[in-house]
């Protein structure tokens, strides 16, 4: 495995950067999301038909939030091993790491979508975290291992 560690003078991310990150990527995970549903509905009508009895309606829908989970991590997953960074990340310039600065494993991954999710239900607190915490990291950061930084302009 290559190393990769930042260079001194990368910093970690700051707030404001991630949050629009996020944003963007949003945006690409609605589009997948979307597609992900008209997958999962075409699928429910071919296999199980129109008409749902009540208790089935229960375990559709949790069935087509695991599903949408799954995908969400995925979608994550591949670009943060692959790439280090997302495609919002990219514009922003933030790259991920683990905390040796190599690439993110997948039990990495996992725990930082999962963990993320926890850190936005809670108010957004694990997010804010960040604005108070010495090594300006986030719960989910901390939590699964990783690292947000800010890469420096590319000198064209």
């Amino acid at each position: 495995m290559t190393h990769t560690a930042p260079l001194p003078s990368v910093q970690s991310a700051g707030l404001i950067k991630r949050l629009a990150a996020g944003v963007y990527d949003s945006l690409l995970l609605l589009a997948v999301s979307m597609a992900y549903g008209a997958l999962a509905l075409a699928f429910k009508v071919q296999i199980l038909g129109m008409e749902l009895a009540p208790g089935e309606k229960a375990n559709i829908g949790i069935i087509g939030f695991c599903g949408w989970l799954a995908v969400m991590i995925a979608f994550y997953g591949v670009f943060w091993r692959r790439f280090g960074q997302t495609l919002g990340m990219k514009a922003w310039r933030l790259k991920l790491t683990d905390v040796n600065g190599n690439k993110p494993s997948w039990m990495h991954c996992i725990l930082r979508c999962v963990l993320a999710m926890v850190s936005a239900l809670c108010l957004g607190l694990g997010y804010w975290w960040l604005l108070f915490d010495p090594d300006r990291l986030t719960w989910h950061d901390r939590l699964s291992g990783t690292r947000v930084w800010q890469m420096p302009k590319d000198k064209r």
